[in-house]
């Protein structure tokens, strides 16, 4: 089956999860440093998902670099589970560039997704894309899902041929109980593409194409999420669905 086979069981088998990554800026998943993490947003997968599962993000019919739907933004094979605090742990120790760094040039730093710092016993926000409003969806998600097993294109999104549309949800929130019988074909057809895994072949869609440092950009998506999670909060949103 090529390189990434999923961990089925016939008690326990692997699921495929897909949904429109809407705000693709490089925080949720967090491709970075040979290493996709899901760590904030997305709170019912993060939540559910098992080692052997894999999360596929689909793009919007909207982008910054135009019609992404029907494509494939990243896919990740989760292979390990953490809670939340357990990834604050991880980060430290095997990948301190996943902590946020909100005034440094490189957008990778600032995009890190290790934002809850637990070292104090109580759960704080690192100044990040996500502001205090996001918190409760954050850490409703409990867990952190890393993969060392992904593809990731970001606006260079990749064309799912008409065989698999069927996984492609478009609207709020994720499908995976109709996915079941596409797994395997699906991360076999994802493997003969020829993409080296584990690399970011194509910059979020949310940045320039040149990797742009300009910090308007960072401030608009700390707002962006502001403003949907304090929307949600006062139950009169009409803001776009919350598929960061």
């Amino acid at each position: 089956m090529g390189r990434f086979v999923p961990l089925d069981a016939p008690n326990n088998p692997s699921r495929l999860y897909t949904y429109c990554l809407r705000w693709d800026d490089g925080a949720a998943p967090n491709p970075f440093w040979n290493v996709c993490t899901l760590v904030i947003c997305k709170p019912r997968i993060r939540k559910h998902a098992r080692k052997g599962d894999w999360i596929v993000g689909t793009g919007p019919k909207k982008s910054k670099v135009g019609d992404l739907s029907g494509r494939v933004v990243y896919a990740m094979c989760v292979d390990e589970v953490l809670t939340l605090e357990a990834y604050d742990a991880w980060a430290h120790e095997n990948c301190p560039k996943k902590l946020p760094e909100w005034n440094h040039p490189d957008f990778r730093l600032r995009r890190g997704d290790a934002i809850y710092d637990f070292s104090s016993g109580r759960v704080k926000q690192r100044q990040s894309v996500h502001g205090s409003a996001n918190m409760p969806t954050d850490l409703s998600g409990l867990h952190a899902l890393i993969s060392r097993h992904f593809y990731y294109f970001g606006r260079k999104a990749v064309e799912i041929p008409a065989r698999f549309k069927s996984i492609i949800h478009q609207t709020q929130g994720e499908k995976y109980r109709h996915n079941a019988h596409l797994l395997l074909p699906f991360v076999k057809w994802l493997d003969v593409l020829g993409y080296a895994p584990n690399k970011v072949h194509g910059n979020p869609a949310m940045w320039e194409e040149d990797d742009s440092t300009d910090c308007r950009l960072l401030m608009t998506c700390r707002k962006h999420y502001t403003a949907l999670a304090e929307a949600s909060a006062s139950r009169v949103s009409k803001a776009p669905a919350r598929t960061c």
